[in-house]
């Protein structure tokens, strides 16, 4: 007689011996727009999550009856793409909302044991000219190696250190650093800085900053708004443009930069558990950001599957609080160099 799934003990369902798993749910009995709909992702996708992750999900215990990896992985991204831990989410796949909730867990893990693997910088001359090509056919801004901004994700008050998430509008969030190529691909992802901290704040303390001050490409530069300080790798807008050339400059500028904006409304539009519209993240800031770098994660491998239509704007979202503009110009006079260089080389 089968065991009823509400007396099953979550540890027994997640882990088992062998290949002895729970497989209330197949892929191959669903169809594409149902899978789709109910998990943000089509069938080849999924498959290829579980070619990826599937022997990290499958942990061999001296217990019996496991969920599956494929299980595991529906679970997770139900939770991703709809932002709840639904009932008939659970029943869909007959596991237990305890259950649900330790499958997001292994696959956040799994997930982000692979961030490397999927979020980086090219390398190689070829893929980093075409990196500049393609965001100079943009609007014109040459040598852009990637846009940067910050964006909040709220998250419930943690236990310790409540102050420090409390960001400029009174809510507790973490403030997520990106960057993103011309296709909206992610090249670096830091989801775990609180969200009291200014953007600025955020770069100078972050490890892109060391990635470009003492490794990386010393012939082209990231493109930030006016929340950063102007530097030898990172292009601002003019503060008060006052000629045609920087009036040029600023409008390419913003063009260019807008990619990112863009792609933080695709990232939220897809992974609901970002947007706001079910809620905080009911996590601590560790595991809220864990589950925020795997649907960056996600969204990489989305993009290489080519499920890259630009989403709309998700409902509900937190807003980026505002930053303070004001003394934002850079004190760098090597970088006030290299910017008018650029004002009279490409812009006048």
């Amino acid at each position: 007689m089968a065991i009823p799934i509400a007396v099953l003990d979550c540890d027994l369902l997640l882990y088992g011996r062998g290949h002895r798993t729970l497989d209330r749910f197949k892929l191959e009995d669903v169809t594409d727009e149902y899978l789709v709909s109910t998990y943000g992702f089509p069938r080849q996708f999924i498959y290829y999550l579980v070619d990826l992750l599937g022997a990290s999900l499958s942990r061999p215990t001296q217990r019996s009856r496991a969920i599956s990896p494929e299980t595991q992985i529906l679970a997770a991204l139900g939770f991703y793409t709809s932002g709840s831990f639904q009932t008939r989410m659970g029943d869909a796949i007959g596991i237990s909302q305890a259950s649900m909730s330790r499958c997001v867990a292994n696959v956040t893990e799994a997930l982000v044991e692979r961030a490397a693997q999927f979020i980086h910088f090219p390398e190689d001359e070829a893929t980093v000219q075409s990196l500049k090509d393609d965001f100079y056919g943009l609007a014109g801004m040459p040598g852009v190696l990637g846009v940067v901004d910050c964006t909040h994700v709220a998250i419930k008050a943690p236990n310790a250190e409540d102050l420090s998430y409390v960001n400029r509008k009174g809510l507790h969030s973490l403030n997520c650093l990106m960057v993103c190529d011309a296709r909206g691909v992610l090249l670096s992802a830091e989801t775990h800085w609180p969200g009291s901290l200014p953007d600025c704040t955020v770069l100078q303390q972050a490890a892109l900053t060391s990635q470009f001050e003492t490794e990386l490409h010393k012939d082209g530069w990231l493109l930030g708004d006016s929340s950063f300080f102007l530097r030898t790798w990172l292009m601002t807008p003019l503060h008060i443009p006052e000629t045609p050339a920087e009036y040029r400059y600023n409008m390419a500028h913003s063009a260019t930069h807008n990619v990112i904006e863009r792609t933080f409304r695709t990232i939220r539009s897809r992974f609901r558990c970002l947007d706001g519209s079910k809620g905080t993240l009911q996590y601590s800031p560790e595991k809220s950001s864990h589950i925020i770098l795997a649907c960056c994660v996600l969204h990489n491998i989305s993009l290489e599957h080519g499920l890259d239509v630009w989403s709309s704007p998700a409902t509900g979202h937190m807003e980026q609080p505002e930053e303070e503009y004001e003394q934002m110009e850079s004190m760098d006079s090597e970088a006030c160099r290299i910017r008018q260089e650029l004002l009279l080389t490409h812009f006048s």
